[in-house]
């Protein structure tokens, strides 16, 4: 009896070990748990940097604005050509002005604006699929993009993002102004122009 007694309690043990390893990898798994998908367009209070938000808000606030100028409407009615320029970086901190320009770039292509292609990355990526078509000797030459037939765009739009970043011993206060400006390339003349200001407090 004694016997059967031991081999019975080894048994359970072993039984225990086995399914608290097989339950390990749960309980590991678990912390992916506390990773969720949010909102994108919860307002984000995290720091008193710029952040999507504040991106958000004031691209549509001036889209909507560009939209309703005459300019842009005539623009749109032609089919004229508009190039977005990178909206420069004027304060003290780093952040990727990328967003804004490709946010405001899809919001308007949505409302019918017609991009050229103009700047960084997707001009020389144009360079090089051209020079690809027609030097590389892999396609017809009947079928190859030529070369010269770039359309030049008739406006640019400008952008920039500037700040005041002021603190005491127990608030931190910033001050940001994000400003955009639609340029007639031909003439030299700013057609229309707007901005948003953002404030932002945090206690320290």
């Amino acid at each position: 009896m004694q016997k059967n007694g031991l081999l019975f309690l080894f048994s359970a043990l072993a039984l225990s070990a086995c399914s608290q390893m097989g339950t390990s990898p749960v309980t590991e798994g678990s912390h992916s748990s506390s990773v969720r998908y949010g909102d994108p367009r919860d307002v984000e209070t995290i720091t008193t940097n710029l952040g999507s938000t504040d991106i958000q808000m004031t691209t549509e606030k001036m889209v909507k604005s560009l939209l309703q100028h005459p300019q842009m409407q005539e623009i749109i009615r032609r089919r004229l050509l508009v190039v977005a320029s990178p909206v420069e970086n004027k304060t003290s901190e780093y952040f990727d002005t990328q967003l804004i320009t490709d946010a405001i770039k899809v919001q308007l292509q949505k409302n019918g604006v017609r991009y050229a292609v103009a700047e960084g990355r997707a001009m020389k990526n144009q360079e090089s699929e051209l020079i690809r078509q027609n030097q590389s000797g892999l396609y017809k030459k009947s079928a190859s993009a030529k070369i010269g037939n770039m359309s030049g765009a008739r406006f640019r739009l400008d952008g920039s993002v500037s700040s005041i970043i002021k603190k005491n011993s127990s608030t931190k206060d910033a001050y940001y102004v994000i400003t955009l400006e639609l340029v007639d390339i031909e003439e030299g003349v700013s057609e229309w122009s707007d901005s948003q200001e953002i404030r932002k407090t945090k206690p320290r």
